[in-house]
Parts: C-alpha cells; sequence; structure tokens
C-alpha cells in the first residue's frame, strides 16, 4: 500500500485542481509545496497580484474617468508604492485562506517543502529545516510552474534591474523605466506603469508586438500607450545593461543608448524542473525546462502528468485549471471530455484585450471568407457612462453559413464579455442568434447585437449582388 493514491507536486491552479478533483473522486491526496508559496506563483508573484495590482493603478491613477473628469483628474496626486502593494497583499492574502480552505475541506493533506523524486513512485520532501520525509504515491501529478527567464548576460539586482517577480517587490515607482520584452507580461507592466506616470521605453527584437492579437486591436493600444508617453523599439536587441549610482544604462546593439531608474526584462519564463530530479523517474525536461505530456497529460512514464505552466503553451491559468482536472480524472480512470479548442485569451493590458477563434490574418492566409462586423464603445450609452470611448468589439462571420469564427474586443471588460462570443461559438450558434437577442440596456453587452447587425447588414448587400 502506497501512502497516497495521488501526490500533487505544486499548489497553484493545475494542482490545486487535480488535488481536489481526485478527492472529490474519493482518492488519498497530497500537495506539497512551500508554505509560504500556497496558491503557486499565480498567486504570490503571477495572476492575481498583477492583476490587482493594475485594478489600484486604474482607481488611484483615475486614468479611466479622464475623459470625463480631464486630462489632469487623479484620484490621489502622490500614488506610493504602499498604496499599490495594500490591496494587493490583502487579496494575496484573502486567496490563500481559500486555496487553503478547499484543500483542507477536501481532506486533501498539505506535505510544506520542496519535492525531488527518489524513484518513479517516491518522492523525498524537504521541509524548511532541511528534513526530509519520504512518501510513496501511485499516481503523481507534477505542477511546478515556471519562473521569469534571466539572460546571464545581464546583471539582476532586483531593485533597479528586475524580473517579472521582483517588481512587485519594487522600493518606489520609477520615473522612467526600460521593459525589454513587448509579450503579454511586458505589456500588462508597461500599460500599468506608464498609467502612473512612468515614461516607459518598450524594447522588442521583434518587428511588432502581441503578433498573435487581431492587428487593428493591436494597433488600437499601440495608440493607446503612445498617448500615454510610451516609446517602441521594435527590431531593437540590448546589448548590455549599465547599472549606475542614480540610474540605469540601456545599451542597444542599434548604439542607441537609454536612460531609466530601472529596466524590467520580460523575456520568457523557464520552467521550475530543475531540484525534481527527473532522471530519478525516468523524465526530463527541455532546455526551457519544460515537459513533454501527450492529450491526456501524462509524461512518458504513464503514471506520472504533468500540468500548467511547466508543460508549455498556453501557460494561462485557466486552461491549468482545467488540465490538473483532466489529469486526475484520466488517472483515477474517471471519464473526461477533451478541453474544447475553443479557449479565450485576456491580455490585462489598459485597456484590455480579449478574443476567441481566429484573427483576420489567420482567415485570409487559410482563404476563409469572411465579414467584419465592429461595434465602437462610443456609440454604446453605457460607453458613455463609463468614459470608455476608445473601446471595440468586433465579430468575424462566415457568409456561407454564418457562424462566428473570431471575437475580438478591446476595451472596459473585454476579458469577461469575450464569454458571450465564446458560448455562442462554442455551441455552434450564428450570427442570427446575436441579432435576435435582447441584451440588456445599457450595458456594453449590447455590442455584441451592434456589431451583429452591422456584420449581417454587409452580408445583405453582398447577397443583392447575387441576385
Amino acid at each position: 500500500m502506497r501512502d497516497f493514491d495521488m501526490l500533487v507536486i505544486g499548489s497553484g491552479p493545475g494542482g490545486q485542481k487535480a488535488a481536489i478533483a481526485a478527492a472529490k473522486l474519493g482518492r488519498r491526496v497530497a500537495v506539497v509545496d512551500r508554505t509560504r508559496m500556497l496558491g503557486g506563483v499565480s498567486l504570490h508573484t503571477g495572476t492575481v497580484p498583477s492583476k490587482t495590482l493594475r485594478e489600484a493603478v486604474l482607481y488611484l491613477s483615475g486614468l479611466t474617468q479622464r475623459d470625463l473628469y480631464g486630462q489632469s483628474y487623479r484620484l490621489k496626486d502622490e500614488i506610493t508604492v504602499a498604496d499599490l502593494t495594500a490591496r494587493t497583499q490583502h487579496v494575496v492574502g484573502l486567496e490563500v485562506d481559500v486555496v487553503r480552505s478547499q484543500l483542507a475541506r477536501n481532506q486533501v493533506a498539505l506535505l510544506p517543502g520542496t519535492a525531488r523524486f527518489l524513484d518513479g513512485h517516491t518522492v523525498a520532501v524537504r521541509d524548511e529545516e532541511g528534513q526530509d520525509r519520504v512518501v510513496t504515491a501511485e499516481h503523481i501529478v507534477i505542477a511546478t510552474g515556471t519562473r521569469p527567464a534571466r539572460p546571464a548576460s545581464v546583471e539582476f539586482d532586483d531593485r533597479t534591474v528586475m524580473d517579472s517577480d521582483s517588481v512587485l517587490s519594487m522600493e518606489r515607482i520609477p520615473r522612467s523605466m526600460v521593459i525589454v520584452g513587448a509579450g503579454v507580461i511586458g505589456m500588462e507592466y508597461c500599460a500599468m506603469f506608464a498609467a502612473l506616470g512612468s515614461r516607459i521605453t518598450v524594447v522588442e527584437q521583434r518587428a511588432g508586438m502581441l503578433d498573435f492579437c487581431d492587428a487593428e486591436v493591436v494597433e488600437a493600444l499601440k495608440y493607446r500607450l503612445r498617448d500615454l508617453a510610451v516609446t517602441f523599439r521594435f527590431g531593437e536587441t540590448v546589448a548590455a545593461v549599465e547599472r549606475h549610482e542614480e540610474a540605469t544604462l540601456t545599451l542597444l546593439e542599434s548604439g542607441k543608448k537609454i536612460v531609466a531608474d530601472a529596466v524590467m526584462y520580460s523575456a520568457g519564463r523557464q520552467g521550475l524542473t530543475e531540484a525534481l530530479d527527473l532522471a530519478k523517474a525516468g523524465l526530463d525536461a527541455d532546455r526551457r525546462g519544460r515537459i513533454t505530456v501527450d492529450e491526456h497529460y501524462r509524461t512518458s512514464v504513464p503514471h506520472i502528468y504533468a500540468v500548467g505552466d511547466v508543460i508549455g503553451f498556453p501557460a494561462l491559468a485557466a486552461t491549468s485549471m482545467e488540465q490538473g482536472r483532466a489529469a486526475a480524472y484520466h488517472a483515477c480512470e474517471e471519464p473526461v471530455n477533451p478541453m474544447h479548442h475553443l479557449q479565450p485569451i485576456g491580455i490585462y493590458t489598459i485597456p484590455e484585450i480579449s478574443f476567441i477563434g481566429r484573427t483576420e490574418d489567420q482567415l485570409t492566409e487559410e482563404r476563409v471568407p469572411f465579414e467584419v462586423g465592429v461595434a465602437r464603445y462610443r456609440e454604446l450609452a453605457r460607453g458613455q457612462i463609463v468614459g470608455d470611448a476608445h473601446g471595440m468589439l468586433k465579430l468575424l462571420v462566415s457568409p456561407e453559413d454564418r457562424r462566428l469564427l473570431g471575437v475580438h474586443c478591446f476595451g472596459s471588460g473585454a476579458t469577461e464579455l469575450i464569454h458571450i462570443g465564446q458560448a455562442v461559438m462554442g455551441c455552434g450558434g450564428t450570427v442570427d442568434y446575436l441579432v435576435d437577442a435582447v441584451f440588456n440596456y445599457p450595458t456594453l453587452a449590447e455590442s455584441y447585437k451592434v456589431a451583429a447587425l452591422d456584420v449581417t447588414n454587409k452580408m445583405r448587400l453582398i447577397e443583392r449582388m447575387k441576385r
């Protein structure tokens, strides 16, 4: 008899859901994680604190109210780090309690410490005092997550040269900052600090940013960020970062030099697998610390699963949760449907971006006919009420069967609104459902009806031309 039916290494979104799903099925389950990291990276340095910080920035800076009350409007003139972190610490503390309560309520054992494999079924858990406890399990789920990648050529001090983890514990709000990397995390922090009044320079070696998003939405975001004095340096590579007594100097390979109070690197993430001794379990990881899995989230060792960011794309809290549940069900021989191919993407810039399905560029490349319907927030009463005249919702519709091919939203509440499009697409609905539906007034959700009427009017004109 092994100690547990399932041992989960890591208590982030994927690990939590795997443990609770197995416990609900009557299995003996334990979770290994450091006491101060209960809830995982997502709760302590990733999703939850960064999104809470964003809410604090929006509230204190008054940015979203300036269309109504003037460009000089601020709720608080001098915003300090303490102002921002108070809300973050409050929310994180509450969420840790929720995670602890859920695990206890489902009788999941918490083993504090770090884990390493001794063999395929045996793990040593080392506590904070350096003592090892050896436990065995029939099935093991690896949900250790990731950490920010740090280029070896850069000397990080977590004060003036930071990554996306250490930026959360900065001592003061920088007057100017260089952000290296225009990916999701880099652009989210870019928007936050720009809203606080920091002069931001974004350095990205690629020709553009967020190239998986709708091109029109990305252009709209660029316009809004440039309006907040953000400078973009695309096609540029950082050669070196120098730390000086009063500032940093970023040297680009093109010869440009940028002086700023701080530099933040957002150059991808590295799987947290180095300390696991994977080889002893018959496993390995790629150069970025990621573990390969099959469609059931099994590794090359059938009774060992891996879920969440440690397996790579899409590396989202939402998908990690579903992966954890699916892995636990499969291990417990419980029927489970495969994850739906339609998954929403949410980017918490200011304003938000969210989309589901394909982009115009993808459809054009695949030679799939489509028609576009657009609703702009300024046309909606709710848009005027909340002071968002820049937001938009775009529907991409097949003229052949009238189904939605993609939904793209930019503006207030985008990450919430996208689920309406997800439901219609997931249930195989057509644009006609949105045309005929009655939406609450005044709401931003009305944008679906406005965009649906726009696209159906265009398709009607084309049909008339065929007669």
